[in-house]
């Protein structure tokens, strides 16, 4: 079987993984590191490949097991790469959509040539002749009714003045009732006139425009047909050997249809080719080569989890018959861990510990406003005033009534908190201190996930100084200073691994970064005037790290 290919290094001192690993947060198995090494070296070699893959990609590894027991990985890309669905050495699609004889390059076609249709009619003499005619007539009647309007109005402020003279007879007044009548019947005629002339335009221009309305409507019910059809073709497997399509993963996971380019990701397409093929999977990861997409965080050579939006349902049904490791960020950290570091009688601050979330999600156990106010407190009003990343450790403020919540939120809003960062970055920036501002939006296609995005972004200011190099795992990281001028969310982890910010992922950053043992990024004080009392409040928290 050409596309699995045999380790050309020496594994025999290699563990196997006693179970498949989540393939949305983990830790890349030996084998996945060297499977991944030996695609870069051998598949990705080639110097037309080499410069397409430069220009960012992501690829994945599946170590597998055939039926004699050997050991061995498949390789795979997401989406097209070299303009193709199929290129040597890595596995096929689920389905070859780009098959330039099927049925979905056929009606791709036959959509282009109505996009086509649309095109040369809004470019045709006669829709611009039409069009310019209904706007011309609009405007010409605009500034006639306008004139006419002008000219009554001054005529009835003249009358106006004559009755205000108090000199007039009756037959005088009957005279001016008659002008303005006949003026109000002008306008009325005039208004008729040109309503007319503009509904003459409106019929010409009309033919066009419910011509286009028509090509749209067949564009868009061919386009969602298509869509349809397609998804109906990517059949899906599990480990138990059970087949569905993605409409129907999609409608049982999530209630909805599937978002474009769905099953189209590298591990999709590798366990679909494992499980075709009776090879057992035993390990995936996926690896980003080349350059970042524009606005995101993808490192030459990191290892990432599998997307959310696309690829969570797919390989939630997939994994089905593995015997799969636990997702460590739905369960979270030591909760027991978690220290209370100030008190007085309107506020509590903790220490967070990493891996414990600020307030209650869908997964990710206790939380500190759950753990405040069933352990500590044994209240209800308990509201914890800003939020710290579930990965993140430090000062965490919250607030014992909804009167000082709401002043603590005032003074968060209008930047009356000074908050500082003590993180360990995986290497050294270029520069000792400075100020980043990159503006921050939601990455809704990789959630949570933020990206850089200059159109539609919120203003994300950090300061930053460099306080020591310290030898860690092996290299020089920088142990930096962080102080957060706005608090947008993952601000202070995007900002330094982002080529535009410093260039250099915190330790442990399993989104922007390589994972660790933990996220190595501390929330060491706050300083405020206490809403209550007006005194200064500086509450810290030792870095555990």
């Amino acid at each position: 079987m050409q596309l699995l290919h045999r380790f050309k290094q020496d594994i025999s001192d290699v563990e196997l993984p006693l179970r498949f690993n989540n393939p949305f947060y983990y830790s890349p198995h030996r084998l996945c590191m060297i499977a991944a090494d030996e695609v870069r070296a051998n598949m990705l070699s080639g110097e037309a490949v080499a410069a397409e893959a430069a220009k960012g990609k992501m690829f994945g590894v599946l170590v597998v097991r055939d039926k004699e027991g050997s050991i061995g990985y498949l390789a795979a890309f997401s989406g097209l790469f070299m303009g193709c669905n199929n290129v040597e050495g890595f596995v096929p699609p689920v389905f070859d959509l780009q098959n330039p004889d099927g049925y979905f390059k056929r009606e791709e076609a036959e959509i282009s040539a109505i996009n086509a249709k649309i095109k040369g009619l809004e470019a045709s003499a006669e829709y611009i002749s039409a069009k310019d005619a209904l706007d011309a007539v609009r405007h010409a009647a605009d500034e006639a009714m306008a004139g006419m309007r002008a000219g009554f109005a001054a005529n009835k402020a003249r009358r106006a003045q004559l009755r205000a003279g108090g000199t007039l007879t009756a037959d005088d007044e009957a005279t001016l009732i008659k002008a303005s009548q006949f003026e109000k019947a002008e306008l009325k005629r005039a208004q008729r006139a040109w309503q007319a002339k503009v509904l003459e335009k409106e019929t010409l221009l009309k033919i066009f425009t419910d011509k286009k309305a028509c090509y749209v409507a067949e564009r868009r019910s061919r386009s969602a047909a298509l869509q349809q059809w397609l998804f109906r073709q990517f059949v899906m497997l599990d480990g138990r050997g059970r087949e569905r399509t993605l409409l129907d993963i999609f409608k049982e996971h999530r209630g909805c249809i599937p978002p474009a380019g769905a099953g189209e990701c590298a591990g999709p397409k590798l366990m679909q080719y494992a499980y075709a093929n009776s090879l057992h999977p035993l390990a995936l990861a996926e690896f980003w080569v080349g350059e970042s997409p524009v606005g995101e965080v993808r490192r030459d050579g990191c290892f990432y989890g599998a997307c959310k939006s696309k690829c969570e349902p797919i390989l939630t049904y997939m994994l089905q018959g593995l015997d799969v490791e636990e997702n460590a960020l739905e369960h979270g950290g030591d909760i027991n861990a978690l220290e209370v570091v100030y008190e007085d009688e309107w506020l509590v601050a903790v220490n967070k510990p990493s891996g414990v979330l600020s307030v209650p999600g869908i997964v990710g156990g206790t939380s500190v406003q759950q753990w405040l106010r069933e352990e500590y407190l044994r209240c209800n009003e308990l509201f914890v005033v800003h939020r710290l990343d579930m990965a993140t450790s430090g000062v965490l403020v919250a607030a014992k009534s909804m009167e000082v919540y709401k002043a603590m939120q005032a003074l968060f809003a209008s930047r009356d908190v000074k908050k500082e960062y003590i993180a360990l970055l995986d290497g050294v920036p270029s520069a000792n201190s400075g100020t980043i501002s990159l503006p921050l939006a939601a990455d809704y296609d990789a959630r949570p996930r933020q990206k850089v995005d200059y159109r539609n972004g919120k203003e994300a200011v950090t300061r930053y100084d460099i306080l020591d190099v310290v030898g860690y795992d092996g290299k020089q990281c920088a142990l930096v200073r962080f102080e957060p001028l706005t608090g947008r969310t993952h601000q202070l982890r995007v900002h330094s691994a982002y080529k535009d910010g410093l260039d250099v992922p915190i330790v442990g950053d399993a989104l922007y970064g390589r994972l660790a043992d933990r996220l190595m990024l501390h929330a060491a004080s706050l300083e405020f005037r206490h809403p209550m009392t007006g005194e200064k409040v500086s509450i810290t928290a030792k870095v555990p790290f």
